[in-house]
Formats: structure tokens, C-alpha cells, sequence
């Protein structure tokens, strides 16, 4: 801390009192000039030379009493100090330099008003100040007093207006400061909230998808255990396989909270299309049909991209077994149309009733954790119950999609 910051701090808690001090300093600056003669015998300064009268004694105490509440009424106290120096420009003999306080008025006037004002304001006094003392005034005309008036009313208005300007710059760097540090907070929050429903989604896919298929596998188990336990034993192996499965994307997803230095963070890529045909096996395996359409060397889409489209793949495939019925059939296909990716899943079951009820609102987070995802790339995703039975969930991914959303690339 400098040895200036405190004196910087009173100043701005006691701003009265500082003004009242500046009030002092010009009256004793006044006083002072009333003594001095600018055209001595020798040609130069003379000390003692003159003493004010008693007038200009009581203006100068006026004009520096004024100032006292020059950042109160600034606009009153030039008033005030200009009517006591124009007493003293038409009355004062020999003259006292009572205009000083009208010059300190004028600069803050300059300081704390608008250019325009300080304009109109300061070419009055101006004007009003040098008119009276050349017309009315006991020198002639032309004297160095009379020019020194013009002059320093006018470079007051110059200097206040120079540090109101030097002012208005530093609040608007202050606050433009402000307001890219607001910018980047409120980022911040949005970017962790981002990333806080990309988790919640990765999690509900993952745990809705495989929980799903132990939950059929379990019941198969034990519906065949005492009759086929060959089946029954294939039945548990699928429950193992899909519950190791589950476990290892739920370490990978839980993994990404880790921080930046844990060690054993995952580095597995993100599932994609390439892995569709295990995606499917699962649900083969547990007892749902699906048939999948798609080129055999289609060219490689975005993370992102790729991302989404297994992932909307996976939880309307979870949604054809929870809901569509024991009977019901699935088909995927996955397509490439100009520059988009258009991914259907669409299922033939006698439980479109039940699927439809995930349209409500207020329903479960699998339809909308997919709009979500969709959305987030910029493609539109579409599902509801087909003409003539089933389900159909639509989904359109543009390959040129956002990619800046967190946690769409590859990890």
C-alpha cells in the first residue's frame, strides 16, 4: 500500500471537507495576490506595494465560502463567485483577485456537468468576466489582467472538461472490466450445467439400457431354472455380460469428474455407430428382434455426430423392450441423406399406448434426454405412435454439426 491510498480513501469518504480546505487554500491564494503589484518601479513584482480594501476583503471571503459546496451546486457557486468578481472588477481599487474563486467554480463546473454545458457555461463566464473588466473596470482595456481573465476562465473550462473526459474513459474501461468478468462467470455456470445434464444423460442411457436387459435375462433365468437350466445358465451369462458392460460405461462416464491429476482416468473413445451391431446382439439376446439397415462402408461422422446417433440408437431400443411388449419387433437404419444422418427406429408392438405416455411431460427422461441430444447438435428428432400400430422414433443429425458442446468429442 502506498503512502497515498489512505489520503486517496479520506478524500473520497470526506468530500466536504476536502472542498472546504481547497476554499482555505484559494482565500489564502487570493489574500496573498491582493498584496502584490504586477507593475512595480522596477518593472516586476512588487510585494506590499498595495493592500486590499475593505470590500475586497469581505468578496474574497464570499468567493471562497462558495466554494465550500462547489460539488453540492456547482451550476449556484459560479453564480455566487461570478456576482462577487464582477463587484470586484467595477468596484475594486486597487484590485484584488477575486475572479480566482469564479475560475475554480468554473473548472468544476467543467468536471462534473456534459461538454455542452461546460460550452454554453464557460463562453458565458467568459465572456461576462473579460467584458466587465475591459468596459467597467478601473485599468485600461488592454491590460495583461484583463487578458489574464480570458485566459484562465478559459483553460479552467479546458482542464475541467479534460478530467471529466479522463473520468468517463476510466468508469467505461471500469465497467466494460465488470462486465467481461460477469460474462465469464455466467459462461462458466453455463458451460457446468451443460456438462451437468450431458452426465445425467450418459448416465440414464447407460443405466436404462442395461438394467433393462439383466431385468429380462433375470426373469428368464428364473422362469427356466428348474425346468431348462441349459437356458437358464445362457440367461445368467447375458445378465453377467450386460451388468460387466454396464459397469464399465458407468466408470468411463463417472470417470470424466475426476480431476484433471486423478490417475486411472478413462481414455476409452466415446461408443459410436461402429459399435451397433454389439448394441443390437444385446437385445437379441434378450429376446427382441431388430433388424438394422444401414451401407457397409459409410464414411466416418463427427464424435458428436456419432455419439448422438448411437445413443438415440440405444434408449428408443430400451424403450421398444420396456414398453412395446414381449411380441414386438424392431427395425433400425441409419442413413445417409445430403448432409444429414437421419436414424430410425421404429417397432411394430401392441404397446404404443404405453410409449406414447413417455410424450407427456411429465414423463420419463428418455425422450427428452434424446430431443436434448439432438438439439444440441442442431437436428431435430421426432417420435410418437405409427400409422397402423408400433412406434416410431426419428431423429436428423446434420454431419456438420455443433461440436463445441461439452463432452462431445472423443475422450
Amino acid at each position: 500500500m502506498t503512502p497515498v491510498t489512505p489520503l486517496v480513501r479520506w478524500a473520497r469518504t470526506h468530500p466536504l471537507a476536502l472542498d472546504a480546505i481547497v476554499a482555505l487554500g484559494v482565500l489564502l491564494c487570493m489574500v496573498a495576490g491582493s498584496f502584490v503589484d504586477p507593475h512595480g518601479s522596477d518593472g516586476t513584482y512588487a510585494w506590499g506595494a498595495r493592500t486590499p480594501g475593505g470590500l475586497s476583503l469581505v468578496l474574497m471571503v464570499l468567493g471562497a465560502a462558495a466554494l465550500v459546496f462547489r460539488r453540492i451546486a456547482p451550476l449556484y457557486v459560479l453564480a455566487a463567485t461570478s456576482t462577487v468578481s464582477v463587484v470586484e472588477l467595477v468596484t475594486g481599487e486597487p484590485r484584488a483577485p477575486v475572479v480566482m474563486s469564479a475560475v475554480v467554480a468554473l473548472y468544476t463546473v467543467a468536471a462534473t456537468t456534459d461538454r455542452p454545458t461546460t460550452w454554453r457555461v464557460g463562453f458565458a463566464t467568459m465572456a461576462l468576466l473579460t467584458a466587465v473588466a475591459m468596459l467597467a473596470g478601473p485599468l485600461p482595456w488592454y491590460a495583461q489582467e484583463n487578458l489574464g481573465i480570458f485566459a484562465w476562465t478559459g483553460m479552467a473550462a479546458a482542464a475541467g472538461d479534460a478530467v471529466r473526459s479522463r473520468r468517463a474513459f476510466v468508469d467505461a474501461i471500469r465497467e466494460r472490466a465488470e462486465r467481461a468478468e460477469r460474462t465469464r462467470e455466467e459462461e462458466a455456470r453455463r458451460r457446468v450445467a451443460e456438462e451437468r445434464l450431458r452426465i445425467a444423460r450418459d448416465l440414464h442411457d447407460v443405466v436404462a439400457h442395461h438394467i433393462a436387459l439383466v431385468n429380462v435375462q433375470a426373469g428368464v433365468a428364473a422362469h427356466v431354472m428348474d425346468k431348462r437350466p441349459d437356458q437358464a445358465k445362457e440367461a445368467l451369462s447375458h445378465v453377467r455380460e450386460a451388468s460387466r458392460s454396464a459397469l464399465n460405461e458407468l466408470r468411463a462416464t463417472v470417470g470424466l469428474l475426476r480431476q484433471s491429476g486423478d490417475p486411472e482416468a478413462p481414455t476409452e473413445p466415446a461408443p459410436g455407430l461402429e459399435r451397433l451391431d454389439d448394441l443390437v446382439d444385446t437385445f437379441r439376446n434378450a429376446g427382441l428382434p431388430v433388424e438394422v439397415a444401414r451401407a457397409k462402408e459409410a464414411p466416418a461422422l463427427p464424435a458428436a455426430v456419432d455419439l448422438a446417433a448411437f445413443r438415440v440408437v440405444q434408449e428408443a431400443l430400451t424403450n421398444v423392450r420396456k414398453h412395446a411388449g414381449t411380441d414386438a419387433k424392431a427395425e433400425v437404419s441409419v442413413v445417409r441423406v445430403g448432409p444429414n444422418v437421419e436414424v430410425s427406429i421404429l417397432d411394430d408392438g401392441p404397446g404404443a399406448d404405453a410409449q406414447s405416455d413417455l410424450l407427456d411431460a411429465n414423463g420419463g427422461h428418455g425422450l427428452l434426454g434424446m430431443r436434448e441430444r439432438v438439439s444440441a447438435l442442431g437436428g431435430t428428432l421426432s417420435a410418437g405412435p405409427r400409422y397402423g400400430g408400433g412406434f416410431r422414433v426419428h431423429a436428423i443429425l446434420p454431419v456438420k454439426a455443433r461440436t463445441d458442446t461439452p463432452g462431445d468429442a472423443t475422450r
